[in-house]
């Protein structure tokens, strides 16, 4: 006892000496610590969300993953649970605590060591903002000094929260909001008692306390919390026995992604790199909401990956992914990968769960493997562990794929296409949800979808996946768009004299090239000619010819100019007549957002993908204002709520207008340039209505009939698209609210969609599909099989519960009713006349001769409730 007293007294006087040399060192250094005004403005780093119009979330990007919580959001569990582990005196100090520094000064001067006690959650916050963990003495003094300024300009609550929100917690976790994200997949308000203390014990030490990395070390940590809450009182001894042998329930979560939309995101991402920067576009907390909403993007994915599937599926299997046994049967017809030998008998659940986990793939395939052949069906062994059969439906189909324009003999015996040991890819039917074999798609696609009124971007589809391609398709791929150019061509002859009724002669033509000997003779698709024809007649059954006439008498020089009109870069325009059958290359966005300049009256909107972006509070800092196609803009007015007929003095306030508020537009109504008059866009979109409907015989169909089949609207209009070497297929469409493109074809631009023939198969489910578009599945791959299909599945549910509404005809236009034969006036009102529209002041003025009326036939009349079900 006799040395403590001395002991003692030493001890004070040293704990002295190094406050008073703390003193001396912080006026030493004072001029180089960092100021800590900062932290009254601090960003938390936090990643930024992507979401689509109606808030699901799509993406996040950043590093760090951080949810940002006020303190008022932060259960009193938690923060007792920190507290009591981390700084039990937090509110009884200023930043520093002189009876913990002591006790660690002490271990110091008995042991030697650098312990990791007397630092205050203040100090941990000092040293986390701007210092690093480092264990050495200057930067001790360094992070006492700052801490105490701390708590000179911020709360105790501002401290607190501060912790809470930017605390390190291991993968990747940063804040407890976080943290209860990615360990347990809910919010903190959701945890139990074991679950807080668990991420409770996790700043000491995230990377081996985690509860996913080392659970064994993690039991012991939240033994330890729980043991300091029970003596500071925070629970009592029944809660602490519950929580203390509660098993560990943490794996790993990802972001919460509600809706799969990859291309989009990533669109989106480098727009606001743009706006940004990269470090702060991923750390600043952005919530950004997408013009896009979920049932649109879901709707338009779907029918992307089912048209693929379709066109795939009608040129052949390429066989299984490989063989992971060798079966006994023989059948040389299959496609198997043998280059590494196999087993020659069936491998266990655990070997075949192991080879299909490790199997690459891409939703919505999965890997299976045939574990048994039957007659009509097999049994697979599939990722989850479960065995299922695939029935004769979701095999037929499976004839061999020969090369893109030929296919070998129809499958009558699942052995025909498979055999025991195949490992294969299995998805879904969406018809009825059961298993059908399936293949990667080797054909491309790509769809969008535009709000034709302000340009707001609706859906986006850039490939068949995202993960397996990140090139989309549906921005970046230039391809030629074929006679999904023709509309504007048309455009520019109605500005130059023509009108819907007048006649061009569908007639072959050659073009000799001076010097040459060579000829270009461009053909129509299919080689068929009907001499005089009109010009509506003439685009709704795309007459290539026609096409060329037109481009000619408007002159090549002069429809150069006039495509720029619609979003057209002039430099990627043609400068020959092959300009007349879409040689050009334009991306699937760029043709989408010219035909919305048809499709909303003659106005040129601006694509965009953004609707608005928030800061990581939720307070919008940026708000699309987007040109409008209207003429004249009117901002909306916001209409006064209706009145309680009981509440009198609302009612007298009303009367007399007292208080009445000030009605002003929260942002200037900008107008979209108006490119082209709406006479002309009424004009061509009745061209474009006549595409696709059938006009009342088979022989006066338009290319995209389909379309007036399966969606029965009078609103719709269309163009296919297809290169003269189907190596590009499109459709385009619209509505006046919605205008969508789809493109089909390889990414190798040098293979051509090719050809396919009868499968007897798919006709024996289907006589009557197959009766009347057997000579389109029979054939070339054209827009109206290849591609139209995908734009015709996404409007279907895009336009399920909206209703019909065409744009009002144009005062400046009339109607007359003319001969169908020469386009002239007539006095008939039979099959051989019909009502057009012209410009006022162009209609014909001559009447039709008897000679020139030539009776319409009545042959190849169509029966619509025998094609309902071609989808």
């Amino acid at each position: 006892m006799k040395y403590l007293k001395p002991a003692l007294i030493a001890a004070s006087v040293l704990f002295i000496l190094s406050v008073t040399a703390i003193l001396g060192t912080y006026f030493y250094i004072k001029s180089d610590l960092p100021s800590v005004d900062i932290l009254k403005d601090v960003r938390l780093q936090t990643p930024m969300r992507i979401y689509s119009q109606d808030g699901k979330l799509i993406s996040q990007y950043g590093v760090k993953r951080r949810i940002p919580l006020t303190l008022e959001q932060i259960p009193d569990m938690l923060e007792h649970a920190v507290i009591a582990t981390e700084d039990s005196r937090f509110y009884d100090h200023p930043g520093i605590d002189p009876i913990g520094m002591m006790r660690a000064f002490i271990n110091l001067v008995t042991t030697g060591e650098k312990g990791q006690g007397g630092s205050t959650l203040t100090m941990q916050m000092a040293r986390d903002f701007f210092l690093t963990r480092e264990k050495k003495y200057i930067r001790k003094i360094r992070e006492i000094i700052i801490a105490w300024h701390m708590e000179q300009l911020l709360t105790k609550q501002e401290i607190l929260e501060l912790y809470l929100n930017k605390v390190e917690l291991g993968h990747r976790s940063f804040g407890f909001g976080a943290a209860a994200r990615v360990y347990y997949g809910k919010s903190l308000n959701e945890l139990n008692l074991a679950q807080i203390a668990t991420i409770a014990g996790l700043p000491q030490s995230p990377s081996v306390l985690n509860p996913i990395s080392r659970p064994d070390r993690s039991v012991v940590r939240r033994r330890i919390v729980l043991l300091r809450m029970l003596d500071e009182g925070y629970i009592n001894q029944q809660q602490f026995d519950q929580a203390a042998n509660a098993p560990v329930t943490a794996k790993k979560y990802g972001a919460e992604i509600e809706l799969d939309a990859p291309y989009l995101a990533d669109t989106i991402y480098n727009e606001m790199i743009e706006l940004y920067g990269k470090d702060e576009a991923e750390t600043g907390g952005y919530k950004v909401f997408a013009t896009v909403t979920s049932d649109m993007q879901k709707a338009a994915q779907d029918a992307v990956r089912q048209n693929l599937h379709d066109y795939d599926e009608r040129h052949g299997y390429h066989g299984p992914e490989k063989m992971v046994w060798n079966s006994n049967v023989e059948n040389n017809s299959i496609s198997t990968d043998v280059s590494e030998q196999q087993p020659n008998k069936p491998l266990s659940e655990s070997e075949m769960l192991t080879i299909l986990k490790n199997h690459p793939t891409f939703e919505p395939l999965e890997p299976a493997i045939v574990v048994k052949v039957n007659e009509k069906d097999i049994i697979i062994f599939n990722q989850q562990g479960k065995y299922s059969v695939i029935d004769w439906d979701g095999l037929d189909w499976a004839r061999p794929f020969i090369n893109d324009a030929k296919q070998g003999a129809e499958p009558k015996v699942a052995s025909d296409i498979l055999q025991e040991g195949a490992l294969i890819l299995i998805r879904k039917r969406a018809e009825d949800a059961h298993w059908q074999l399936a293949q990667f798609p080797q054909a491309s696609s790509a769809f969008v979808a535009l709000n034709p009124k302000d340009g707001g971007v609706q859906a986006v589809i850039g490939g068949y996946s995202f993960y397996q391609s990140q090139f989309n398709r549906a921005t970046q791929a230039k391809r030629q768009v074929g006679s999904n150019i023709k509309p504007f061509i048309y455009s520019a002859a109605l500005d130059n004299g023509f009108t819907l009724a007048s006649v061009i002669n569908d007639a072959p033509i050659t073009q000799w090239q001076a010097g040459s000997g060579n000829a270009w003779r461009p053909e129509n698709s299919p080689a068929e000619y009907d001499g005089p024809i009109r010009m509506r007649v003439a685009l709704s059954k795309s007459k290539n010819v026609v096409s060329v006439r037109l481009l000619r008498a408007v002159g090549l020089e002069n429809v150069v100019e006039y495509l720029p009109r619609f979003g057209f870069d002039k430099d990627e325009i043609p400068k020959d007549e092959t300009l007349s059958l879409g040689s050009g290359s334009h991306t699937p966005l760029e043709v989408a957002t010219a035909m919305a300049a048809i499709a909303n009256g003659g106005f040129l909107i601006e694509p965009h993908f953004i609707q608005r972006i928030e800061d990581e509070y939720g307070k919008p800092i940026w708000v699309s204002n987007p040109p409008l196609a209207c003429d004249p803009c009117v901002a909306d007015v916001v209409q006064p709520a209706e009145i309680n007929p009981d509440d009198i003095e609302a009612l007298l306030a009303a009367e007399f207008e007292i208080d009445k508020p000030v009605e002003t537009p929260d942002k200037e109504v900008l107008q979209a340039p108006r490119v082209i008059s709406a006479e002309n866009a009424f004009l061509v979109a009745e061209m474009m209505r006549s595409a696709v409907q059938i006009n009342g015989h088979w022989d006066n169909r338009g290319t995209g009939w389909r379309t007036a089949l399966l969606l029965k609207r009078d609103d719709v209009a269309g163009k296919t698209g297809t290169t003269n070497d189907v190596r590009d297929t499109w459709f385009s469409g619209y509505t006046p609210n919605l205008v969508a493109t789809a493109w089909v074809g390889f990414d190798d631009n040098n293979r051509r969609l090719g050809r396919t023939t009868r499968n007897q198969n798919l006709v024996n489910k289907n006589p009557t599909k197959f009766n009347y578009i057997g000579n389109a599945l029979i054939g070339s791959e054209a827009g109206a099989l290849a591609a139209q299909p995908t734009w015709i599945r996404f409007m279907k549910e895009a336009l399920a519960d909206k209703p019909e509404h065409l744009l009002p005809m144009p005062t400046n236009l009339v109607k007359v009713r003319i001969d169908k034969s020469s386009g002239k006036l007539t006095d008939r009102t039979d099959n051989t006349s019909m009502f057009e529209y012209f410009i006022d002041g162009t209609q014909p003025v001559v009447y039709a001769t008897d000679a020139e009326v030539i009776e319409s036939s009545e042959k190849g009349e169509l029966n619509n409730q025998q094609l309902e079900d071609i989808f």
